[in-house]
């Protein structure tokens, strides 16, 4: 959370950084923030307290925030391959094609269509007959686990859920896969070295994080598809839950000049500050 929280801070307080590629990355910043808060104070608590306890309306409101910024967290890494690519591809119309109007647009839409998607998943849960004594074999209320909890009959939740999979994971990441083809070609048709290194630095970073992001999360589902163990499941969870966006600041601190100049002046300023 203070990772993600410094780069907000650093993207408002530095004009420099007033550019479309790091307003992307500070709405990856909050969206970070917000999908750690949906799962980790809980199990906090939990681990605290001894008590694994959680009321059917707090499970519900978990299970949609969850859905909310994991489909979010897609649609922004999506956005944020079409900006790198534009700017690769074509430099000269970047800040044309990426004005603050579309910038704005691409982001109210990903909101958008991530919470009509955690609605929909929210209401179809709701829907639902659970048991009085139901135990989810899980740290938090993952959708997935929770609808094959019921004691109704799930097909149609299994339906939406396989048809949002494919439609909200499925087209970003092909969108992410395609705007990557293009910035490849362009980088094998410049001449220099040097040049080459220059443009493919400049998404070194956000392709590191689209790497961790899809391949834990893949990982996750396909090893619970593969094996039956619920506990070995639920550890992996934490990869994506927890670690990819603990990683995420770092990752862009690191490989990233401009973040980590932008930091130096920051910090500059509260050590000279007066109490």
């Amino acid at each position: 959370m203070l990772g993600n929280l410094l780069i907000i801070l650093v993207t408002i307080s530095d004009s420099h950084l007033h550019t479309p590629m790091y307003f992307f990355l500070s709405n990856l910043s909050f969206v970070d923030i917000c999908f750690t808060s949906t799962t980790i104070p809980k199990m906090l608590v939990n681990i605290q307290t001894q008590s694994k306890a959680i009321t059917y309306a707090g499970c519900i409101t978990q299970m949609y925030f969850f859905a909310l910024f994991v489909v979010l967290d897609n649609f922004l890494l999506a956005v944020m391959a079409y900006d790198r690519y534009v700017a690769i591809c074509h430099p000269l119309h970047y800040m044309t094609i990426m004005n603050h109007r579309l910038c704005g647009l691409l982001v109210l839409a990903s909101w958008f269509m991530s919470d009509l998607n955690s609605l929909l998943h929210s209401l179809m849960a709701l829907r639902l007959s659970f048991c009085t004594d139901l135990e989810i074999p899980h740290f938090f209320c993952e959708p997935n686990q929770v609808v094959h909890c019921a004691c109704s009959d799930t097909f149609l939740n299994d339906l939406v859920v396989y048809i949002a999979a494919v439609l909200l994971a499925g087209g970003p990441l092909a969108g992410i896969l395609y705007s990557y083809s293009k910035i490849v070609a362009s980088v094998h048709a410049i001449s220099s070295a040097r040049g080459k290194y220059k443009a493919f630095s400049t998404c070194a970073s956000h392709l590191s994080v689209v790497s961790l992001f899809y391949c834990t999360l893949l990982g996750v589902y396909l090893s619970s598809a593969v094996t039956q163990n619920l506990c070995s499941t639920a550890i992996a969870s934490v990869m994506y839950t927890v670690v990819t966006t603990m990683l995420n600041p770092f990752i862009y601190s690191l490989r990233n000049k401009d973040i980590k100049s932008a930091l130096k002046v920051l910090f500059e300023k509260i050590k000279i500050s007066p109490l």
